[in-house]
This record gives structure tokens, C-alpha cells and sequence, in this order.
């Protein structure tokens, strides 16, 4: 790297650094989650504006690859502390409702999407139909529980009955939309050079799960270089078997010992936050070119929306129902279930890198996105009337 490169990568993170803040802060303001900010300061960084005159000048195509490098990193510890703060023996405690909203709000949505993604073949050809089909439709099932998690709070739900139910079918969908993208990263290079290299994932399980995991456990003080280095080795790992780098990180996050990692949390998530995200944010929304869309796009957009959503809300609206949850607490989790954020932004990300997703179904897909996250605050406090008679409905439903 030259010198002229060093100075302009160095502007542009400090460029970065502040406008995630301040678009973080008007986000908040809005009474939208900061994710929201950030992610359309990156949109509006990207090509959409101007034919790209802004996105090409500050990010010149020679310091892109660098951007791109410390994205990744930022991907990698993201998905690490998603693992980590994954709550453990999910389903403990929460009965058989649990186990049919989790089921019915990823299997609506997933069908209905790759419904939908056999219609968009015939305007979005693939290389690997069976690819971009499994991709919809994991890219319908997901919801974001760090997200939702946030919004819990703000809403005063995290400790009711109707909270812990959602943040359990949030979980158990991010799990799943993983696994299930998983499965499209090895499809998707099915018939590849490196193939072969899948025949290591069950002996790599078996070390996490066997060695690393009982490793971990007798550690005992700051966690922090273990942690850092066991991610970035997990993650080299998984991208090495063709899998995807995130896989390795967020596995690693699952198998290491809640105990011991307050630290770790504290360090990785401040870096994280602050700096390598909203590089991210901004890579991401260099791929991002609304002006694509056009307007035969916009009924493709109607389509993907009312599919995202509308599965995620029947999904968790009628198994809730069906199980004897009130319609307004059911209805609160349908609208809680189609929060999306970053979770939905980092598939998106990953469905680019595979080649599964062209630029303008990208595109759409982000503005998706956006759209399910910035609506479910609002919504709920529209069910819920403002006043706190409706709230208080929410909180004392009694979930079976």
C-alpha cells in the first residue's frame, strides 16, 4: 500500500466513524434502533447517488480491497459475539409453544420464499437454481435477535412471558437461517476444485465439540487473546472448506464458556461498534444502487416485502394463536418476529459474495431490510395504542 493510499484508507475510516454516529444518533432519535442509521449513512455512501460521483471519489477503487479486509474482521467478530451471547438450552423451560412458533415462523417464510425466488428466476437467472432457491428462503426465515433484543427492552418486554417467547423463536430462526445458508455456501460450490475440502466440516465439528469446546472450559482469567485468536482460526477454517468464514466465527462463539468473557464481550464490542461495522455498513452499501431497481423492480419489491413479511407475521401469528396466546400479544410477536437488522444485511452480504444475488435483487433485498426493521417499533406501538392500558396487555398475556 502507497502512501497516497494509506492517507485516503485513513480518512475514510474517520469519515465512516463519524457519519455511523450521527446517523446511529438521528436513528435514535426517530425511535428507530442505531442499526438503521448506519446502515443508510452506508447506503448513502454507495452508488445510488449522483451515478456513484460520491462513493467513487472517497472510496477510490484502490482502497476498496483494504475497506473490504476490516469489513470482513468486523463480519467475523460480529458473528462471534452473536454465537457468544446466543442463550444457551434455548428451548428449556419454554414448552411445546416454543417448538411450534420457532417451527411455524421459520417454515412459512422459508416456503413462501423459495415461492417466490422460482418466480424471480425467470427475470434473475442463476447459475445454481437450487442455490439461489435455498437462499430466499433462508433469507425469509431470519430474524435478528440482537435486534430484537434492544427492542424488547425499550418497549419494558424483556422480562414478560410473551419477551421471553420471542427472543427464544428468534434465536432458534437465527440458528436455523445459518444452518440453512450453510447449506446453500456448500451447494453453491458444489462441482468446484476445492470440494473435497467439505470432507473436513464433521472431523472440524468433532474438535469443537470434543477438544476446543473442554479446552475453553478449564481456561480460567481474561479470556480475550483465546477468544480473538479461536475466532479467527475457527473462521479461517470454515472459509478454507469453502463454507464461509462467518460459520467458523459463530461456532466458535456458541462452544466458548458464558463464564470468564466479560472482558472479551466488553473489548471485541467496542471495536466492533465503533469502527469495524460501520466499515461494513459502507462496503455493504457500496453494492447497494437503488437507481438499479428501476421500475419494473419496484413490483419485484412489492412482492419480496409482502412475502418477508407476511410469512414472518402468519408464521408466528397463527402458531401463537393456535396455542391459546390473546390476538394482541400474538400479533406483537408476528410484528417482533419480522425484525431483520443487521442479521439480514450480513445473509444479504454473504448471497453476494457466493454470486447467488445480482446487484439490483440485492438491492431490493436491502431495502427490505431496512423496511421490516424500522416498522416493527412502530407498529407495536400502534397495536398497542400509545397509552399504557395497551402495553399493559402485552405484559400480562399469559403464554401457554
Amino acid at each position: 500500500m502507497t502512501a497516497a493510499q494509506l492517507t485516503v484508507l485513513l480518512a475514510d475510516l474517520a469519515l465512516i466513524v463519524v457519519l455511523a454516529r450521527l446517523f446511529g444518533r438521528l436513528a435514535r432519535s426517530c425511535g428507530q434502533p442505531p442499526v438503521i442509521g448506519e446502515i443508510v449513512a452506508g447506503v448513502l455512501l454507495g452508488p445510488s447517488l449522483f451515478n456513484g460521483a460520491i462513493s467513487n471519489t472517497v472510496f477510490p477503487a484502490d482502497v476498496r480491497p483494504s475497506l473490504s479486509a476490516l469489513a470482513n474482521v468486523g463480519l467475523a467478530v460480529f458473528m462471534f459475539v452473536v454465537g457468544l451471547e446466543l442463550p444457551r438450552n434455548l428451548l428449556r423451560g419454554r414448552g411445546s409453544l416454543a417448538v411450534t412458533v420457532s417451527f411455524s415462523s421459520i417454515a412459512l417464510p422459508f416456503g413462501l420464499g423459495t415461492v417466490l425466488a422460482l418466480h424471480l428466476l425467470t427475470t434473475h437467472p442463476a447459475e445454481n437454481r437450487l442455490g439461489f432457491v435455498l437462499f430466499l428462503g433462508a433469507a425469509m426465515a431470519v430474524t435478528a435477535f440482537p435486534v430484537l433484543a434492544r427492542l424488547l427492552a425499550d418497549l419494558r418486554l424483556t422480562g414478560t412471558p410473551l419477551g421471553g417467547l420471542a427472543l427464544t423463536c428468534a434465536a432458534v430462526d437465527d440458528v436455523a437461517a445459518w444452518s440453512l445458508l450453510a447449506v446453500v455456501a456448500a451447494v453453491s460450490d458444489a462441482g468446484g476444485p476445492d470440494q473435497w475440502r467439505l470432507l473436513f466440516l464433521l472431523p472440524y465439528l468433532a474438535v469443537m465439540r470434543w477438544i476446543v469446546t473442554p479446552m475453553l472450559r478449564r481456561l480460567t482469567g481474561d479470556l480475550t487473546v483465546p477468544g480473538l485468536a479461536g475466532l479467527l482460526m475457527s473462521a479461517a477454517a470454515t472459509e478454507w472448506m469453502g463454507l464461509h468464514f462467518i460459520f467458523g466465527a459463530f461456532l466458535f462463539g456458541v462452544v466458548m464458556p458464558g463464564e470468564g468473557t466479560a472482558a472479551l464481550l466488553d473489548r471485541l464490542g467496542q471495536l466492533s461498534s465503533i469502527l469495524l461495522l460501520p466499515v461494513f455498513f459502507v462496503v455493504a452499501g457500496l453494492q447497494v444502487n437503488l437507481t438499479s431497481i428501476g421500475w419494473s423492480g419496484f413490483g419485484e419489491l412489492g412482492l419480496i416485502l409482502l412475502v418477508a413479511i407476511g410469512g414472518k407475521f402468519a408464521g408466528g401469528y397463527l402458531a401463537a394463536r393456535a396455542g391459546g396466546v390473546p390476538p394482541r400479544s400474538s400479533a406483537a410477536l408476528g410484528l417482533l418476529l419480522n425484525t431483520r437488522g443487521l442479521t439480514e444485511l450480513v445473509i444479504l452480504s454473504v448471497g453476494m459474495s457466493l454470486g447467488v444475488l445480482d446487484q439490483s435483487l440485492y438491492s431490493s433485498m436491502v431495502v427490505m431490510a431496512l423496511v421490516t426493521t424500522a416498522m416493527a417499533g412502530p407498529l407495536l406501538r400502534l397495536l398497542l395504542r400509545g397509552d399504557a392500558a395497551g402495553l399493559a396487555d402485552v405484559q400480562r398475556a399469559k403464554v401457554p
